[in-house]
């Protein structure tokens, strides 16, 4: 994440980043609409496109403080399109191809939904892992998540600078975010809980509802930092200039009635800066503080045993417990608490102030996002050699574990090292997903358009997300119903939505069938060509 004090100086324009001009609105979760009003000198190297959620608006005008460097001169920008950066598209794009490769396991009952046969919930045991090709499956799946709640963060902040410039005031932000977040809660219940839950569940989260209220939680915290950093950077330039004779430079800011210094202006930046820091840091340290056993499995259950090891309550009501821990009763299933995904999209609203900062070259961007990955791995590595932050202590019971009794369970072997919880998530798990997220920013943006354009399906999916994620839901489960029906077979687990036993699917029942039909054709039939 590339950081500069030089960012924080007055008297440049916006900006000329590779994401400058990432959308400004969107279609409810991932997808992008056009929007015209955003200027090519606001967004140099960008197409403008609609984006709330998982893609990129702006965040500048009325009250923005986003960034100490902000445009000065005088002249409205004519209004202009620009090429848009287009590796945020294709991270977006490549998260929803891995969604739908989750999905459709799900709705096929392909194989168990996790790395181990047990699903990766806190403070679960585990003893057997889950097949080669699930497990790397699995695996790649874990980024979507929360490079979903990233990219919502960071289209908040690109969103309120482009809606600022046209001069929308705070609360017409408020009312789009509110509208937004309960437009993507009624999707929500409308296709998955009704569907899905077939009358039984009041509440079926499986993420959709957790994004609403991330969106809505942290577009409001966008428009507290936004006032608060004008506010602060006035108050530090009363109080110092008013013991001192010299009078400090004040370049005029757009979005406020008075000026302030460069250096006021510059250390208020840098402190809400810090305090999301450490925001985005407790919201992901309270899943452990919250956590029912705080991530320990305890040492005194029988080596057979696999599963959750004790009720999944916080103590503080089952209305507490929906927001921060992952939920399962006979109304409410929901393994995406809202609260415990909140860190990754604050994380994006931080991401997007630094971005907007100031003029950064493509290749300064691409080498920040890949040191920062650097970073966030080796933070994942210190979790697992120092047992902190893994929601999963003593939980894995593997054949590798109980040879080596004493030794530390992660180190066991490849498997054990990347085991991480997602229900809810551990910093380990964010840390090791966001890391392999931002080195794949740092790739796409190496890619020219041409080359970007070649890989089959990504932008296309990454600019019209929202839509791809209703219509993948809706044939995989819509056509789950009669592939189960004619193929399906059950499982030796239940299914949480009808209290019975889960169905399964696979192809090669089918493919046999169809082997014993076309050899009772003739020799010249034209099914024999399949």
């Amino acid at each position: 994440m590339p950081t500069d004090n030089a960012s924080c100086e007055a008297g440049t324009s916006v900006q000329e980043t590779q994401f400058s001009a990432i959308p400004d609105d969107a279609e409810a979760i991932f997808g992008n609409a056009h929007d015209p009003n955003v200027t090519s000198n606001e967004h140099t190297h960008s197409r403008h496109n609609d984006l709330p959620h998982s893609s990129y608006g702006t965040t500048d005008g009325t009250a923005n403080s986003i960034s100490p460097k902000n445009d000065t001169t005088g002249d409205a920008p004519k209004a202009t399109t620009s090429p848009r950066a287009l590796s945020p598209d294709l991270l977006r794009g490549l998260l929803m191809v891995l969604q739908a490769v989750d999905h459709c396991s799900v709705s096929q009952g392909a194989w168990r939904h996790g790395i181990a046969l047990e699903s990766e919930q806190d403070g679960t045991i585990v003893n057997k892992w889950n097949g080669p090709v699930p497990w790397t499956a699995r695996m790649l799946t874990h980024l979507c998540a929360p490079g979903f709640m990233f990219l919502l963060g960071m289209g908040i902040v690109y969103f309120g600078r482009s809606r600022s410039k046209l001069g929308w005031s705070s609360w017409q932000m408020v009312k789009h975010f509110a509208i937004r977040a309960f437009v993507l809660a009624a999707v929500s219940e409308l296709l998955i809980t009704l569907p899905f839950g077939r009358g039984r569940i009041a509440i079926l989260n499986i993420v959709l509802l957790a994004l609403a209220v991330n969106y809505l939680l942290a577009g409001l915290l966008w428009l507290v930092v936004n006032a608060s950093e004008q506010v602060l950077s006035t108050l530090l330039e009363s109080f110092f200039t008013s013991s001192s004779d010299d009078e400090v430079e004040r370049p005029l800011l757009q979005d406020v009635t008075k000026s302030v210094s460069v250096w006021a202006t510059r250390c208020s930046w840098h402190i809400h800066n810090g305090l999301l820091l450490v925001l985005a840091i407790i919201t992901i340290a309270w899943n452990q503080w919250l956590s029912p056993h705080h991530g320990h499995c305890p040492l005194d259950i029988s080596s057979g045993y696999s599963g959750p090891t004790q009720p999944n309550s916080t103590g503080l009501g089952p209305w507490f417990d929906f927001w921060f821990i992952t939920v399962q009763n006979p109304l409410v299933i929901s393994p995406f608490p809202p609260l415990a995904w909140l860190s990754p999209a604050i994380l994006g609203l931080l991401y997007g102030r630094i971005i907007l900062s100031r003029k950064w070259k493509a290749y300064t961007i691409n080498a920040g996002n890949a040191l920062f990955g650097v970073f966030l791995m080796l933070l994942f590595v210190l979790t697992r050699l120092l047992h902190l932050g893994n929601l999963s202590e003593n939980c894995l019971r593997m054949p590798e574990q109980i040879a080596s009794p004493g030794r530390n369970e992660y180190l066991a072997s490849f498997r054990s090292f990347f085991y991480i919880v997602k229900y809810p998530p551990s910093f380990a798990f964010v840390a090791f997903t966001m890391s392999i997220n931002f080195f794949l920013l740092a790739v796409f943006g190496t890619l020219s358009e041409k080359a970007a354009r070649r890989i089959p399906g990504l932008l296309v999916f990454g600019q019209s997300a929202l839509f791809f994620y209703i219509l993948h839901l809706l044939l995989f489960f819509c056509l789950s119903f009669p592939v189960k029906r004619w193929f399906g077979h059950e499982l030796d687990r239940i299914d949480p939505t009808t209290g019975r036993p889960a169905v399964g699917t696979e192809g090669r029942p089918a493919v046999m069938w169809y082997g014993r039909f076309k050899s009772t054709r003739g020799v010249s039939s034209v099914w024999r060509f399949f």
